[in-house]
């Protein structure tokens, strides 16, 4: 009448997850439960004895309960004694192993035990109760089973215990928070228990008499304090289980699924990335500005590494979770759309400002209404023309310009405003790892690969999953080369300077939008594509210590710059696609009307001096766009948006409200030493940005 249960306690057989980086193994966190299961005959023999010798000697003998040790048991649970030993191997794994049997003493739940032992007994292998209950009984230090003891204990696999160390695993099952890190008399008493269980063996046969006198009390390892999360871990650990939880994983599979869990992230890359943040950015920096940085692997969209800020000062993390103002790091999507829709290199557009558009009820300018002329992509991009890029995005049409970054990675619920002007100037806002994700596509030909940061899962009967990320083509190969053509002239000639590796060429773009609220370096080399953001938490202007007033071109960069030193270190030098014929052989870098022009053959030094400040720019001029917004919500600025946190500005004009138009987004001035020539970029009439 009283049948075994057909369900198990869900902590009997709970193993936890771990964690790996990239390599597969080093561990970077553990969730859950700390058990790994290994079958009986991965036990050592003398390992099973001293347990049977410690808990149950009749154990293979016995028909699941022993008589006199049931009948004390009970005696004291009538009486109201403190309940004594006597429990056989079988009735402790049936009273941790099945669901129905709780802990309570009473006379009820002793006998229904005894029931279902005798049961098991009957009908299940010696063998199979003995490797449940070994995977299943608490040892201490937070070990379930007898190989999380081993390590916890003695820090190797139970299969390489030996006599003494498996006898003291027997001893702590007695009384496991006493004897997990026992001292002076607590000490003395796991010693006393040790010998007991020694001699019991001797009693048992499992030892000889020598082999017995031969054993000396073994040396335990140092307890691990709990598995503790540090700094950029907290953040790795959270991406994890947030992609497992999209992708169909349970938070109790995840925490008591015995998981194995390989994640993209390179602890090396991880460690430069911070340094790279950390080195670049002054004390004394307010404490509201916040830097993130985000690498992608283009060919696979591995997230390689991140830097997320400070867990201990910070909700949510600057890499993934922050969403700022794209500015015009967008710019180069308009780019790729008309590149991939007919346009080419020597398309002419409007570099003039103002700029009057149809849909904009006020014209738009450039920094401090600087005009162009009429200039080709190439210029236009190297000197992020605002109105150069209004004038495209009206002639591709903005619905183009949306789809290629919406197939390059930024969410369509985040392409905000996609109908104003100002929309190629980068007002939506964008993660840096969704940056990075969208400009991996242009150093991949094209083709954009679905950021991630799992590279496979095996579950705790092995079976093993390899995420399979979504691809999409995005552009043609020819229009990611001559997008990535045009970038590589901002690195080399325009705004972003700064960023130039010494032994490899790079492609890239600066943002900065209004009052300087977020700013950006982006760039990739064909092995891997790097965001990196600058803004503050409150949405104001950001200003560093001996810096001032901050642009895309000049700390962004020199962060981007330190860091991608550092990543492609030793990797082979790869060259971009060559560009279409459009007769650039005999391109040469924008002059602007005072004759002014970058030195072509100028190259960064040797030593660190891109840490220089450069001459301050003239102060922005604010038009209220908002730049910062925390994971899920809206950006916030003064009042001057609506309720989804977009800015007025650009809308079609038969929108009721209005604002006044942004001054522009402001200058990205190519980062320079003090110490450069006057007339070579170091100007305050640099390009716009």
């Amino acid at each position: 009448m009283t049948p075994i249960p057909d369900t198990t306690q869900k902590q009997a057989t709970a193993q936890g997850s771990v964690i790996y980086y990239r390599d597969g193994k080093t561990v970077l966190a553990r969730q859950g439960v700390d058990r790994k299961v290994v079958e009986l005959d991965k036990v050592p023999k003398h390992v099973r004895e001293a347990v049977i010798a410690a808990e149950n000697r009749s154990f293979y003998e016995d028909a699941g309960v022993s008589a006199k040790g049931t009948a004390r048991a009970l005696w004291s649970t009538v009486t109201g004694q403190q309940l004594q030993g006597g429990s056989t191997i079988t009735q402790q794994l049936v009273r941790n192993y099945y669901s129905g049997l709780s802990q309570e003493r009473s006379v009820t739940r002793k006998f229904k035990e005894i029931l279902i032992a005798m049961k098991v007994d009957q009908s299940k292998p010696k063998d199979w109760v003995l490797e449940q209950y070994l995977n299943t009984i608490y040892f201490g230090r937070g070990a379930n089973g007898v190989q999380s003891a081993a390590r916890a204990y003695f820090g190797k696999d139970v299969e390489d215990l030996d006599v003494a160390e498996g006898a003291y695993l027997a001893a702590v099952i007695q009384q496991p928070s006493r004897f997990a890190d026992p001292e002076g008399a607590d000490l003395q008493a796991a010693r006393y228990r040790w010998k007991s269980v020694i001699d019991a063996m001797r009693e048992t046969g499992a030892l000889s008499a020598a082999e017995a006198s031969a054993q000396k009390f073994p040396e335990l390892v140092a307890p691990k304090k709990p598995f503790e999360l540090k700094g950029q871990a907290r953040y790795m650990l959270q991406q994890v289980t947030d992609e497992l939880n999209r992708r169909g994983y349970t938070d109790e599979e995840i925490n008591s699924g015995g998981l194995k869990i390989v994640s993209t992230f390179d602890k090396k890359l991880m460690t430069a990335a911070e340094r790279a943040v950390k080195a670049t950015i002054p004390d004394g920096t307010s404490q509201k500005v916040r830097t993130g940085l985000a690498a992608v692997d283009p060919a696979t969209g591995e997230v390689v590494a991140f830097y997320g800020g400070d867990p201990e000062r910070y909700s949510y993390d600057n890499a993934f979770s922050a969403k700022v103002m794209a500015g015009s790091t967008f710019k180069p999507y308009t780019l790729a759309a008309a590149l991939d829709n007919g346009f080419d290199l020597s398309t002419q557009v409007d570099g003039n400002s103002p700029l009057r558009v149809a849909s904009a009820d006020k014209p738009i300018p450039n920094d401090s209404g600087r005009s162009y002329g009429r200039i080709d992509l190439v210029q236009a991009t190297q000197n992020s023309v605002n109105t150069a890029f209004v004038d495209l995005g009206q002639k591709v049409g903005l619905d183009k310009v949306a789809e290629t970054a919406e197939k390059a990675g930024i969410p369509a619920a985040q392409l905000t405003q996609k109908d104003a002007a100002s929309f190629p100037l980068g007002v939506s806002s964008v993660s840096a790892v969704q940056n990075a994700s969208g400009f991996s596509t242009f150093a991949n030909k094209g083709v954009h690969v679905e950021a991630h940061v799992l590279k496979s899962v095996t579950d705790g009967e092995g079976h093993k999953e390899v995420v399979e990320p979504v691809s999409t083509k995005v552009i043609g190969e020819q229009a990611a080369a001559d997008t990535t053509y045009a970038m590589q002239q901002v690195v080399k000639y325009g705004t972003g300077t700064a960023a130039r590796l010494y032994d490899r060429p790079v492609a890239g773009k600066t943002g900065t939008t209004d009052d300087s609220r977020s700013v950006w370096f982006n760039g990739f080399t064909p092995q891997l594509a790097v965001a990196v953001n600058m803004f503050r938490d409150d949405n104001k202007t950001v200003t560093v210590p001996g810096y001032g007033t901050q642009f895309g071109g000049q700390l962004p960069a020199q962060i981007w710059r330190a860091f991608m030193t550092e990543a492609m270190a030793g990797k082979p030098v790869e060259e971009f696609p060559e560009p279409s014929d459009y007769g650039w052989d005999d391109y040469s870098p924008f002059r602007d009307d005072r004759g002014d022009e970058p030195q072509q053959d100028y190259s960064p030094p040797s030593d660190d001096g891109w840490s220089t400040p450069s001459t301050e720019p003239d102060e922005p001029s604010s038009d209220g766009w908002p730049t910062s917004e925390g994971p899920g919500d809206s950006a916030q600025d003064g009042g001057r948006n609506d309720q989804n946190g977009q800015n007025d500005f650009g809308r079609r004009g038969d929108q009721s409200e209005q604002s006044d138009p942004p001054s522009s987004q402001e200058a990205d001035q190519p980062f320079t030493r003090t110490d450069q020539p006057p007339g070579n970029g170091s100007d305050r009439t640099t390009p716009n940005d």
